[in-house]
């Protein structure tokens, strides 16, 4: 076996969640692309399909659910449903999240906080326990990548509100935790922390705050922000056997900008 071989993904089943846009199509369309077939979960009924006829023009098989997974039950609901159609599954990737607001912490109200702890943390606490459950049970390994941020790692500048830092920072040690426990199962789970990436909520958020942006992006090494097609390879390496002995790890794809 040469040494790409090791990255091919084929015969395997992806399920992606908040894979019809922005960095998860991207990581969708890249697994697809390594041989994968697809699942996609996410909101919106258009995009999804479009992503899902883009898998298919590259030869494999995309299903979807439409579904919001940042609702406790819609999530649990969602996950069952892949299993009973479109299962088994052989790599999970929990994708959805995002901060979605700017408000102090001393002016948040309790249930925006709960909403982005859900959003961003307890999806993936719920498509883990299911999905990744069904991969315990069924006894034949699997991958679990989670997307972070280098949010959980360090306090973002000029930002009010701490409930997504701290749901990214619970992702990453349930990232670990998880990681610990499955490892005898053969089931590797790491996470990806992406910095400044300009995904749709952030063209907004720059749109709203031109000085803020202009001033991470001054602080990037590299110097600019991240592509979205840029986290695609790095989700085929995590999912594929080339990374069978990475697992627990916590990945900053961010331009260097956490350097300093």
């Amino acid at each position: 076996m040469g040494v790409f071989d090791r990255f091919k993904l084929t015969d395997k089943r992806l399920l992606i969640t908040g894979g019809s846009r922005g960095l998860g199509r991207e990581m969708a369309l890249a697994m697809a692309d390594a041989g994968a077939d697809v699942v996609l979960v996410a909101r919106t009924g258009d995009a999804l399909e479009e992503t899902a006829d883009a898998i298919r023009r590259l030869g494999r098989q995309a299903f979807t659910v439409q579904a919001d997974v940042g609702q406790s039950e819609a999530c649990q609901e969602a996950c069952q449903q892949v299993l009973r159609d479109h299962g088994p599954i052989d790599i999970l990737v929990n994708n959805v999240g995002g901060r979605r607001f700017n408000i102090p912490t001393a002016q948040l109200p309790l249930d925006k906080w709960h909403e982005i702890l859900d959003l961003n943390l307890t999806s993936t606490f719920l498509s883990t326990k299911i999905i990744g459950g069904a991969m315990v049970a069924r006894g034949r390994g699997g991958r679990i990548i989670n997307v972070a941020s280098i949010s959980g790692m360090i306090v973002n500048r000029g930002i009010g509100g701490r409930t997504y830092e701290t749901a990214k920072a619970g992702v990453i040690h349930f990232t670990k935790s998880t990681a610990a426990d499955w490892a005898v199962h053969k089931i590797t789970v790491n996470a990806i922390c992406p910095g400044f990436f300009m995904t749709e909520p952030n063209q907004r958020w720059s749109r709203e705050h031109p000085k803020l942006f202009e001033m991470y992006r001054e602080q990037i090494p590299l110097g600019d922000f991240g592509k979205a097609e840029d986290l695609g390879p790095l989700a085929v390496y995590l999912a594929s056997d080339a990374a069978r002995y990475i697992t627990g790890a916590t990945i900053v794809i961010d331009g260097g900008y956490s350097l300093w």
